[in-house]
Formats: structure tokens, sequence, C-alpha cells
């Protein structure tokens, strides 16, 4: 698939760059992961890579390649295609907060405002953490401009 030949090829990019030229940044350390290839392959489809190698700071709620693996059949290939760009950048931006927001921080709101505009809803419960339905399965992956928490589902803004 395209999206796929995209994320190797922004792998390979990542991984021909010397130590000291690449900066752990939140694409590069989401690339480094392995578990964030349709993730790496969306952003460069919305054109959103260089945001997210910008300083930020930014918390990334970014899904592992099996939540994009639970969204139904062909909507990603959909998503991916050029005249639904904008349709891709809304979604994606919808994961993303401004700010460098730890899960100790993270558990202590009820919701954030994302790039894209719109809140997402924070629930902590049990010692466990969830961002509208996706659950927060592992927390604080730090990067030089932002955070990462990974989540198991694609979150969806409103319409």
């Amino acid at each position: 698939m395209k999206f796929r030949l995209m994320a190797g090829a922004l792998a390979a990019a990542c991984l021909l760059m010397t130590p000291a030229a690449r900066a752990a940044d939140i694409v590069d350390t989401a690339v480094a992961a392995g578990q964030f290839k349709t993730l790496a392959a969306a952003l460069q489809a919305a054109g959103l890579v260089d945001a997210l190698k910008a300083p930020g700071p930014f918390t990334v709620f970014a899904p592992t390649d099996e939540a994009f693996a639970k969204l139904p059949p062909g909507t990603l290939d959909d998503l991916l295609k050029p005249e639904n760009r904008e349709k891709l950048r809304g979604i994606l931006t919808y994961h993303v907060v401004s700010g460098r927001v730890p899960s100790s921080d993270v558990v202590k709101l009820r919701s954030a405002k994302t790039l894209n505009g719109q809140s997402v809803r924070i629930r902590a419960r049990g010692g466990k953490v969830q961002v509208d339905d996706a659950n927060v399965i592992k927390a604080d992956i730090e990067a030089d401009n932002g955070i990462i928490h990974v989540i198991d589902k694609v979150i969806l803004p409103k319409q």
C-alpha cells in the first residue's frame, strides 16, 4: 500500500541520518519505536511531519498500528487520498495538545484542547486513563519537543 511505502521511506530517511544530526523529536521518537508506522505515514500524507518536528512542546496521544487497523476497512486508504488531506489533518491534530503534559498532569484533567480546536475528554479511574474512548496503554515517552502517550484506538473529532 502507498502509506506503507511512505512510512518505510520516512523511517529509512531517519535511520540514514547520523546520530549527531538526528534530533529525538516526536516524529523520530515515534518512528524509532516501531509501532507507529501507520501514524508516520498519515503524518506524511497530511503534511504534518515538519509541524511535529518543530520546537513545540507538544503532547501526542499516538495511536499504534494496531489502533489504526481497528478502523473500518478502507477508511485509512480513503483518508490518505490527496482530496481528503484536510480531513486527515483534522483527525491527526485532534491527537495533539500544545505543551508538554506528562501523565501526572493528564490524570488531573477532565479535558484538553487539541490543535484541531476541539477538546478531548479525559477520564482517569482505577489507575487507567482514557482519552475520549481510547485507553492510554503507555505513557510518558519523552521526546526533545514533547511527550507521547500511546493509545489503543484512533480518536475522532466531532463532525
